[in-house]
């Protein structure tokens, strides 16, 4: 029902910048929250960020301060803009839709990811 789009991902070195964006098509009408998680190898995949339609943010403590959320409802795009990028960043970043179904049912949403690499 949704298709998910990521792009921005690539090798930077640590401390460096980057922009994730993700565009969302589809039933893009029943989109309640967009947002970004990652799967580092050997690890469960993580929420780093998420943006409710009402504007509330959920952030990984891992990435408070350094990582920011936005979206362009008009365009269903998601971006997220990673700063002071670590090592331990590394992962698969996954973009992330929650839609409204039948019956309060709440489905989720996955893009194929993009692959981030910090290193020197």
């Amino acid at each position: 029902q949704v298709q998910l789009v990521e792009s921005g991902g690539g090798l930077v070195q640590p401390g460096g910048s980057l922009r994730l964006s993700c565009a969302a098509s589809g039933n893009t009408a029943t989109i309640d929250t967009m947002g970004w998680y990652r799967q580092a190898p050997g690890k469960q995949r993580e929420l780093v960020a998420t943006m409710a339609n009402s504007g509330t943010t959920n952030y990984a403590d891992s990435v408070k301060g350094r990582f920011t959320i936005s979206r362009d409802n008009a365009k269903n795009t998601v971006y997220l803009q990673m700063n002071s990028l670590k090592p331990e960043d590394t992962a698969v970043y996954y973009c992330y839709s929650r839609n409204r179904g039948v019956f309060g049912r709440r489905d989720a949403y996955w893009g194929q990811g993009t692959q981030v690499t910090v290193s020197s």
